[in-house]
């Protein structure tokens, strides 16, 4: 009788006998057969290639997606956000145009699309958040704790951004929109009529994107955050009431998002990942209908290679590549830990990651289209409105749709794409918080609900200094540190210990035993040496470029510079303090604690025997 004997690294990975009862019953026949004068064999259970065994130590019962189109949804949904419409554009365009998309593509395949297969890979396999997946390398479970608490940093000014789309979006619905005409209670005196503003008023060195006294511009600034009426980031003042009541509508609907775990989330982005989607198509059919804008579509897709000589134009692309994934922040991880062990997350990976850069290059058209126009309204180049972040989609695009014929209703639409932008890269975060640390702690996992509703509050409260008159500040200062250098950081690290620690030899058998094959020689060379190489290359590049906290024309004090290094090295600070617990943690000795600390904890009886695995580059 010929029975397969695995090798022992691979017997690990046998499912417990109490999912296969059928295999159960066969294998003892067989021993009392051996027993009663048949040449005693060692035997083992071969899992059918339809029922995959997960890894050692994963949860049996853990929830799934409803459908695949879920997880595929859910994954688009959080990378594709409003980076996408409000920098990638405006990027490009100011890079050199379609000669931008050199460096860009070629760090999408040579460190984007890796990183991402990674995570998605890590998370399927172990089916564990962000850090208990480190049972596979323990003392690198600070990683997971960074990354955690970088994804509630985001959380904190994220839904702001969302609660200000939503008071742009009621505002909206009115015959004539606000930001139309001067004369409003929150206009200033100086307050100007867009249709008098020329190339020859704004004079030499000023476009009209820094125009800040446009009825348009004063709304956003004096109407919307109320701006004129702090002094800095030391006169805070109260919250706004208005904006307070659109931040509690966010957190509820991430709420009941949420509550529910990926059943419930797995439905909302069949609304919230499309929509987008049809409302670009919409605005780009419509964009390209009016006067001006294929002179903005050219410009956008000019070519000039020249720029490629500077180095600030591969940063950009690193950097726009790198954040544009959301690798990193634990949410794919999250995700991918509820797909079925045998799922092909190679797959998925490679059209996840292509359908995000490819609707980055589509909302471009969208996007200039509509910057043409503005630019041949007041006779100006395109470069005099053009511009990225909160003033393309708060002042200068929704000015432009203002004069347009149904301005109601492209407002309308226009705003509820960027709520639908928003709101599913929010949840992807907050799902990573929550998947995060209930798997780690049983009693978060057993109270869901009421955890979930804890980190939603527990958000909402610090959001509240963000939506006061100088909220703008401190929403400026998150953004800039809490998930700057320290997520490059984190992701250096968490790639580090993936390849070089766990080892990527190891990573690919559990690849293996998941879809049937090994990653490609190209895709093990990338883990190893070519993504953290480009990780080094863009914490570096980051560093050296940083300055220091400004907002338009207001430089910050020295001391908020101070508090938002605190805030980055709060969550960086994780991974050598746990490394440090861990390590003194375990008894032995001093090779025995190195051993276990780099060790898989389903291999520790191994190093308790003596068998210590050795460290190999």
């Amino acid at each position: 009788m010929n029975i397969q004997v695995l090798p022992e690294h691979k017997l690990s990975s046998v499912a417990p006998l109490k999912q296969c009862n059928v295999e159960k019953k066969e294998v003892e026949l067989i021993l009392v057969k051996d027993q009663n004068g048949v040449q005693y064999t060692s035997s083992s259970i071969i899992p059918t290639p339809g029922h995959l065994a997960g890894p050692p130590g994963s949860e049996d019962d853990r929830e799934t997606w409803g459908k695949k189109i879920d997880f595929l949804l859910s994954v688009i949904g959080f990378a594709v956000d409003l980076a996408n419409v409000w920098r990638f554009p405006y990027l490009c365009y100011k890079n050199g145009g379609g000669a931008f998309l050199i460096p860009y593509i070629l760090f999408l395949v040579i460190a984007g699309m890796p990183l991402f297969y990674m995570e998605l890979a890590l998370g399927q396999y172990n089916r564990e958040g962000a850090a208990t997946v480190w049972k596979i390398c323990p003392v690198f479970k600070g990683v997971g704790y960074t990354v955690i608490l970088i994804a509630l940093y985001v959380g904190f000014y994220y839904n702001v951004i969302i609660a200000w789309s939503l008071y742009y979006l009621f505002s909206s619905m009115t015959t004539e929109l606000p930001w139309l005409k001067c004369g409003n209670s929150w206009n200033s005196q100086n307050c100007t009529d867009p249709k008098s503003i020329n190339g020859s008023l704004l004079g030499n060195g000023t476009s009209y994107a820094k125009y800040k006294i446009t009825p348009a511009a004063e709304y956003y600034e004096r109407g919307v955050l109320h701006l004129h009426e702090s002094r800095g980031i030391q006169d805070l003042g109260l919250p706004r009431w208005e904006l307070t009541l659109c931040l509690v509508v966010v957190v509820f609907i991430l709420y009941f998002s949420l509550w529910k775990g990926v059943k419930s989330s797995g439905k909302v982005v069949y609304i919230t990942a499309t929509m987008p989607y049809v409302v670009l198509f919409v605005l780009l059919i419509r964009g390209i209908t009016l006067p001006g804008s294929m002179d903005g579509i050219r410009a956008y897709l000019h070519i000039d290679f020249k720029r490629l000589n500077n180095l600030e134009v591969w940063i950009d692309a690193a950097t726009q590549i790198f954040y544009s994934l959301g690798a990193g922040f634990g949410v794919l991880i999250a995700f991918a830990s509820y797909n079925k062990f045998d799922n092909n997350c190679y797959r998925d990976a490679l059209l996840t990651s292509t359908v995000n850069c490819v609707t980055s290059f589509f909302s471009g058209f969208a996007i200039f289209s509509v910057l043409g126009y503005m630019a041949y309204k007041h006779g100006v180049k395109i470069e005099d409105v053009a511009t990225e972040g909160a003033g393309l989609v708060f002042i200068i695009y929704p000015e432009a749709i203002s004069t347009l014929p149904g301005s109601t209703f492209w407002a309308i639409v226009f705003f509820i794409m960027l709520l639908t932008l928003g709101i599913d890269s929010s949840m992807g975060g907050m799902e990573a918080v929550i998947t995060g640390l209930t798997d780690d702690f049983k009693i978060l996992k057993r109270n869901r609900k009421l955890f979930t509703f804890a980190t939603a509050f527990g958000t909402f409260l610090v959001a509240l200094l963000c939506i006061t008159n100088g909220g703008i500040y401190v929403l400026t200062l998150l953004d800039k540190y809490a998930a700057g250098t320290s997520i490059l950081f984190g992701v250096l690290i968490e790639a580090i210990g993936v390849s070089w620690f766990y080892g990527v030899d190891r990573f690919s058998e559990d690849i293996e035993r998941m879809m049937g094959f090994k990653p490609g020689l190209y895709w093990r060379l990338c883990w190893k040496f070519v993504s953290p190489a480009f990780l080094l290359f863009v914490v570096i590049a980051s560093t050296l470029t940083s300055s220091g906290l400004k907002y338009d024309d207001y430089v910050f004090p020295n001391w908020s510079n101070v508090v938002g290094w605190g805030v980055a090295m709060s969550s960086m600070l994780f991974v050598p303090f746990y490394a440090i617990y861990k390590f003194c943690s375990v008894q032995g000795t001093f090779k025995e604690r190195i051993a276990y600390c780099i060790t898989p904890e389903h291999e520790h009886h191994l190093v308790a025997e003596g068998n210590i695995r050795q460290f190999t580059v």
